[in-house]
């Protein structure tokens, strides 16, 4: 990850966070429902710590059921 992106990483995570919690699901379930097999990983996704593939991007939209644009639809 380049650090030059870091805060539109962090933007794309809080907007995972804010549709997840929408949802009212966990990391956890979150992780399961994408079949990503670390928890973890969703943390720093959501922290702006990692940078996720376009499958998990993809993956994620899906079970959020929100079109993928709106995950980065940043805020100011």
């Amino acid at each position: 990850m380049k650090k030059e992106y870091s805060e539109s990483y962090r933007k794309l995570g809080l907007n995972i966070a804010y549709y997840r919690n929408d949802k009212g699901l966990s990391q956890e379930i979150l992780a399961e429902l994408i079949d990503i097999k670390q928890t973890v990983h969703i943390s720093r996704i959501e922290n702006g710590k990692s940078a996720p593939s376009l499958d998990v991007i993809f993956g994620i939209a899906k079970v959020l059921d929100v079109p993928v644009y709106k995950l980065f639809e940043f805020r100011e």
